[in-house]
């Protein structure tokens, strides 16, 4: 059997996917003849739209080149709000019927805002959610927010969704996390099997494909898993830390050199699958309490910097030797985090290297820096 072209062949519907996302839910709504909702934060929950048989698809850029966006947003908002709301007054969303944000950043909701001014839509919802999580009354708080969304939806499909539904939009939800979970638990091997990119390709479309779909093609990729051997050296081990940053490309780049990224911290990637549900009794207040607890974005994360740790955890756990800070430019909350967290993971043994990251990013000179990272790393390993 050849391992290799196996792995291949079950990462293929990945990258399918994630090239071909607007056919995929066009195919989808045609079949199923019901809502695709943009979902326009992480925070959505996703379980309430599952429940009514809708299909959430996060709203991302193309990492194309725009001129659209100067007439709605602001030049020094950051390039992914930008790119995102590019892409739908271009037309590539074309076949989403609503849109849903739940409240992280300023400059995405300018983009929310802007989109339901604009494009035609069935319904737009805006969804509060605290930004101090940390505090006592969050969890009553957002179990609220998230009560009068499953209302509101409600009146939209016409007829109640049920605890049981919400139940089994909450399971079909956990269990992807836990698939995923299965998949980022590959990479602390020696040796991984599945590279940073491989891992940016699953936990992207996780976002936008039917979770339905979408595990059926992670659990016939772990069916195999114990099967698959490396092709490439490991190299150094790699830990990227950001927002909304999906760009492959720069992933691919990474591992055509000496090195693997075994590991990352990004809302397009671990942050937004990586703690499951716990039962509370109550559904509502079992889906609220879980967004609450995730591992949270720089815009939820105080007083205290509870993310930190979180980080320096993963980095242990994954064996990281070094750390790069993907800056998405004008992204005031990780701007503000991480001059705190470069000096945090360093002043615990793991260098770092910062870039900054636009729509569209030049692969060269970004190479020359990663390059140069490698062999510090390397030096430092050798006269350790």
């Amino acid at each position: 059997m050849n391992t290799t072209r196996s792995l291949q062949d079950l990462i293929k519907p990945f990258r399918d996917w994630y090239k071909n996302r607007h056919s995929y839910a066009e195919t989808w709504k045609e079949n199923h003849s019901q809502q695709v909702i943009g979902m326009m934060c992480t925070y959505v929950p996703e379980e309430i739209l599952y429940a009514a048989g809708m299909l959430p698809v996060r709203i991302l850029g193309g990492h194309e080149p725009q001129d659209v966006t100067e007439a709605h947003i602001f030049g020094m908002f950051c390039p992914f709000s930008r790119d995102a709301l590019a892409q739908g007054l271009k037309g590539k969303y074309s076949y989403v019927d609503s849109i849903v944000l739940s409240h992280s950043c300023l400059h995405f909701r300018q983009t929310f805002t802007s989109w339901k001014m604009h494009l035609p839509l069935k319904w737009s919802y805006y969804l509060p959610m605290p930004n101090q999580v940390q505090s006592p009354y969050a969890k009553q708080e957002f179990q609220s927010e998230v009560k009068k969304f499953k209302e509101f939806i409600e009146k939209e499909i016409g007829k109640t969704i049920t605890a049981e539904a919400l139940k089994q939009g909450t399971s079909l939800m956990d269990k992807n996390r836990s698939l995923l979970r299965k998949i980022y638990e590959l990479r602390k091997k020696e040796n991984p099997p599945i590279t940073g990119a491989d891992a940016v390709y699953m936990a992207v479309t996780s976002q936008f494909i039917s979770k339905e779909d979408h595990n059926t093609a992670l659990e016939a990729l772990l069916e195999k898993a114990n099967e698959f051997t490396p092709s490439r050296e490991t190299g150094v081990r790699l830990m990227t830390i950001g927002s909304e940053n999906d760009d492959v490309q720069f992933f691919e780049m990474v591992e055509s050199l000496p090195a693997t990224i075994v590991c990352d911290e990004q809302c397009a990637g671990s942050r937004y699958f990586w703690n499951p549900t716990i039962d509370a009794g109550d559904p509502i207040q079992t889906i609220a309490n879980r967004y609450v607890d995730r591992p949270p974005c720089p815009t939820k994360d105080y007083p205290e910097r509870k993310r930190f740790p979180h980080i320096l955890n993963l980095a242990k756990e994954y064996g990281v030797q070094g750390v790069i800070l993907m800056q998405e430019k004008f992204c005031d909350p990780h701007e503000a985090d991480n001059p705190a967290l470069k000096r945090f993971l360093e002043e615990n043994g793991i260098p770092t290297l910062t870039l900054e990251f636009d729509s569209t990013n030049p692969l060269g000179p970004l190479k020359i820096r990663v390059e140069a990272f490698l062999e510090t790393l390397s030096a430092e390993e050798l006269f350790s």
